[in-house]
């Protein structure tokens, strides 16, 4: 994993201003690893930061996005999931709880190399998402899966 000091070069040389709040939530991106949505970043550092608002959280992430350290995923609810970038990798989702977790799994690497030989295409990127449920909620006793 890319440390902070690194996102925050990778930030500089962008031309990007380092202001506290921007720091705070790079820092709470990459040391979190848990996708949160802006609401959820926003809850963690209100205390820490009492005038920062929700658009200054979602207007910093734009920039983290359009830098290349962030990804924003959807996932077919209202909210965007926010990713540090630090290697490609593929994500599972609980139908439950919405906790949502990185893995790897080397064989899929081949995906886009296959599709264009079946299609044609010229592949930019590809993501994969795999739902189930996590090992808390299956631990509750959860009639409907």
């Amino acid at each position: 994993m890319a440390s902070l000091n690194e996102a925050v070069d990778k930030l500089k040389s962008a031309g990007v201003r380092i202001t506290p709040q921007r720091h705070a939530i790079l820092e709470f991106l990459i040391e979190s690893m848990s996708h949160p949505t802006a609401d959820e970043i926003y809850k963690a550092l209100e205390g820490k930061f009492p005038n920062m608002s929700v658009a200054t959280v979602y207007n910093n992430l734009r920039v983290f996005k359009d830098v290349g350290l962030v990804n924003e995923m959807t996932f077919g609810d209202a909210s965007s999931r926010f990713d540090y970038v630090t290697t490609d990798h593929y994500h599972i989702i609980c139908e439950k709880c919405g906790q949502v977790e990185d893995f790897q799994y080397p064989g899929l690497n081949e995906v886009e190399s296959i599709a264009e030989h079946v299609t044609g295409f010229k592949v930019g990127n590809h993501r994969m998402e795999v739902y189930g449920v996590c090992p808390t909620c299956q631990k509750q006793k959860v009639s409907s899966y």
